[in-house]
């Protein structure tokens, strides 16, 4: 096959920032999605009506022309029914993440027990807005994820109609969870499906390829390669791209972060054309989140090409510098 086309892609798990660096990543991502979860971690975090409503207006303006539909998140924290009601046509989620467990989430959970969460998520599951949780506990970081497990186990069971989402998971242990509950779905990202801890500190340190939660091992890829080239019906694509500025990657202390929105469907097509599951990419780039979220995205036909591309060094606007996921490298699709 050497065209293809899709229909409305979806990434449901985004970072576009604010300011100057949403001008520059917004339209990336606009270009070729139909829509995209955004996430709410800005500094401070997006957690009123008017902060949601704000930064939603910032992102409309920031992708130029393109037919796109930001579908925005709240920073969980405690909330009122009286206020989730007076809110829940403007949002599509509420992510949830552990106090400084990742970037900008220091207002997040301090201590995650169903008894004092009881309340919030009471509401959600009334309202039907979903909950979307960033899985990591604060242990060894090979663990995180996994020791995260008794806590999606408690949250699914305590709270079964709620639908929950296990952001960008990165081990066979959560993969496994998939089917232990009916309410639990998750995201995977492209370079998880991509790489292994091999990748980014097997030789030569790959600051472009630090990410939180950090790629593991090899048989963690293999399970999630295996649940998403079968377009497992609990799992959709999320990116979790996620920019930062090119010298707070290259520098000590570096940011955790991939930045994929600009070849995120091309590189899909060509890992899903290796594995000859080209048929379900739909399923995993579009169709799987719609019935996840119940959502109808806007109408919109991407079309790639079998013709190699290559990615340039660093995309630029301003004072920022973003250097994506295989840079100066060439893919074998294009879009068109």
């Amino acid at each position: 096959m050497d065209t293809l086309t899709l229909q409305s892609p979806l990434d449901m798990h985004l970072h576009l920032r604010d300011e100057q660096m949403l001008q520059l990543v917004a339209p990336l991502t606009s270009q070729t999605f139909s829509g995209a979860i955004i996430m709410p971690n800005l500094v401070p975090p997006v957690d009123t009506k008017e902060a949601l409503i704000a930064y939603k207006s910032r992102i409309l303006q920031a992708i130029d022309d393109h037919q796109f539909e930001p579908f925005m998140t709240l920073f969980f924290k405690e909330y009122s029914k009286e206020f989730l009601e007076s809110v829940k046509d403007e949002i599509t989620a509420i992510k949830l993440y552990p106090a400084g467990i990742t970037t900008n989430s220091e207002g997040g959970v301090e201590s995650i027990d169903v008894i004092s969460l009881a309340p919030t998520l009471n509401a959600m599951s009334e309202l039907g807005i979903p909950l979307c949780v960033h899985g990591e506990t604060n242990g060894f970081v090979m663990d995180r994820e996994k020791e995260f497990m008794n806590i999606y186990d408690a949250l699914a069971s305590e709270f079964p109609d709620l639908t929950i989402i296990m952001e960008h998971i990165t081990t066979k242990e959560a993969v496994d969870m998939l089917d232990r509950h009916d309410n639990l779905y998750a995201t995977i990202t492209l370079h998880h499906l991509l790489i292994t801890l091999d990748d980014v500190a097997g030789g030569m340190l790959q600051p472009h390829l630090f990410c939180k939660p950090i790629a593991k091992r090899y048989e963690d890829r293999d399970a999630l390669l295996e649940v998403a080239l079968n377009a497992h019906p609990k799992v959709m694509f999320g990116s979790d791209s996620a920019p930062h500025p090119q010298h707070a990657k290259e520098a000590c202390g570096c940011a955790a972060g991939v930045f994929t929105a600009p070849i995120a469907l091309q590189v899909l097509a060509e890992l899903f054309e290796k594995h000859d599951k080209l048929e379900n990419l739909q399923k995993f780039i579009s169709d799987n989140a719609c019935d996840i979220y119940n959502i109808k995205p806007l109408k919109k036909e991407i079309k790639l090409k079998k013709y190699p591309f290559e990615v340039p060094a660093y995309y630029k606007k301003g004072d920022q510098q973003v250097v994506p996921m295989y840079a100066n490298q060439t893919i074998q699709w294009s879009l068109m």
